[in-house]
């Protein structure tokens, strides 16, 4: 099934079937350190994908991050390689630009990723965006991923459009995924689709 088809799914488009795609878990999160998806990443699904709604944290300028443990792992330190880029906009216009930034990535590293950069606290500043990860229960081929989120900047100026991709480099199957803010805790709700 074409990716178009498989977000028509997601979103109840007419015509297409939603048997392909299956919403798994929801967890929500209410001034949590975390939100940790234990369950439901087998083999029934060679795509997961994870929606963020309302993701808003408890600390002015955090980041929003993941890490995945390998099966009988319990310690979220994956190695993975990854890369991140990003566009941004101010809203008074004065600044528009988009780049790669070195600083947001990893090369063989085991830290939880970020997805986005710089988030305002605000109840007017929450994040939205969604991370794909590709044949987690592989036991022969690397972990591969994609995400892109939209958030509102701390300073109060921006919007930002992150995108973070990679590999998590293990043949060992993955089968939890941990979200969590680089600092303090957060709110909002993340959902798990399995896809076909």
């Amino acid at each position: 099934m074409p990716l178009g088809a498989h977000k028509a799914a997601l979103f109840g488009v007419a015509g297409v079937s939603t048997g392909d795609v299956v919403l798994l878990s929801t967890q929500t999160a209410s001034d949590s350190s975390s939100l940790d998806f234990t369950s439901g990443i087998t083999s029934t699904y060679g795509e997961y994908i994870f929606k963020f709604y309302d993701i808003n944290p408890a600390t002015d300028l955090a980041e929003f991050t993941f890490q995945a443990n390998a099966t009988d792992s319990a310690s979220y330190n994956e190695t993975m390689t990854t890369t991140f880029f990003y566009a941004y906009h101010y809203e008074d216009d004065s600044v528009a630009d988009m780049g790669y930034n070195a600083n947001f990535d990893q090369a063989q590293g085991t830290a939880y990723q970020q997805l986005n950069v710089n988030q305002g606290s605000g109840s007017d500043e929450s994040l939205a965006g969604e991370l794909h990860l590709f044949n987690p229960s592989s036991t022969t081929y690397v972990k591969h991923f994609y995400s892109r989120t939209n958030s509102y900047h701390g300073d109060d100026n921006a919007s930002l459009d992150c995108y973070t991709a990679g590999y998590i480099n293990t043949t060992t199957a993955i089968d939890d995924i941990q979200f969590k803010m680089n600092s303090g805790n957060f709110d909002g709700t993340i959902k798990m689709w399995g896809v076909k």
